[in-house]
């Protein structure tokens, strides 16, 4: 029989690059990509804080806390408890 990994194997005697490792370098450089593409969406915009600004909910600040009961009514109006 003929074992189609020996045609691919590099007889160069250098050693070959596990798979697992070609995949990280690809998933690494891929997210570098991926974040240089947000940070410049984010300095088109403007400023991170005003990017921030525009993604949060509008709603108590945060020192101000409710009620136990006051979050489960609101947890089961919203749909989010049986």
């Amino acid at each position: 029989m003929v074992d189609p990994a020996k045609g691919r194997r590099n007889h160069s005697g250098s050693k070959a690059i596990p798979q697992h490792e070609v995949d990280a370098r690809l998933l690494r450089e891929k997210t570098a990509r991926l974040r240089e593409l947000r940070l410049a969406q984010e300095a088109a915009r403007g400023t991170p804080d005003e990017a921030a600004a525009g993604k949060k909910k509008a709603g108590k600040a945060r020192g101000e806390t409710r009620s136990l009961s006051d979050w489960l009514a609101t947890q089961q109006n919203e749909g989010r408890r049986g």
